[in-house]
């Protein structure tokens, strides 16, 4: 599915690709993760919670300033609690971040796209109050050094209700910004 997205944006684009600008590889980095929405201020203070991310990421160009960044993300997520028994939320997701990338100059970039989010397990309170698929909105900045290195900074703003309780008019949302740096293959 995905060589046929790309296929379809080379086709559009009228570009050519080299095997040789493909790319890939690894990156990790700080989560600084908070729940937002209607709970906020009726409940308790939801604070900031710090965590990291760590995954892999690939660079599929489609013309000399433009490519795709998929990427595949551990990310732990959730936020500091302070109400009741419940001290911290954490959210663990398998997150696919599909981001485009625009080289702005010299090494630094633009991205921006859809952050797909699969929970995989929570601590901190009951696991089924939250919904098992989650997506957001990702904007950030990227610099690539020339020898193979990047930092990026990047902030994911959800838009789907994470909160599970159908019947509560409660709505809630991940939001993390991060910090990484990584290695290009």
């Amino acid at each position: 599915m995905r060589k046929l997205v790309v296929l379809a944006a080379l086709l559009f684009t009228g570009a050519s690709v080299n095997a040789q600008d493909f790319g890939f590889g690894v990156k990790a980095g700080i989560n600084l993760a908070s729940i937002g929405g209607d709970a906020i201020g009726s409940i308790g203070g939801l604070g900031s919670r710090v965590s990291f991310h760590i995954g892999g990421v690939a660079e599929i160009p489609i013309s000399e300033k433009l490519s795709v960044q998929p990427e595949l993300l551990y990310s732990s997520q959730g936020s500091d609690w302070s109400f009741g028994t419940v001290d911290n939320i954490k959210l663990d997701y398998l997150n696919l971040p599909i981001l485009g990338k625009y080289a702005i100059w010299n090494g630094i970039s633009a991205e921006a796209g859809p952050v797909l989010g699969f929970l995989i397990s929570s601590d901190g309170i009951n696991e089924d109050d939250f919904k098992t698929f989650d997506a957001g909105f990702g904007i950030g900045a990227s610099y690539k050094l020339k020898d193979h290195l990047f930092f990026s900074l990047r902030y994911n703003k959800g838009i789907l209700n994470i909160n599970n309780a159908e019947e509560s008019n409660i709505r809630n949302v991940n939001n993390v910004f991060q910090i990484s740096a990584g290695y290009r293959f």
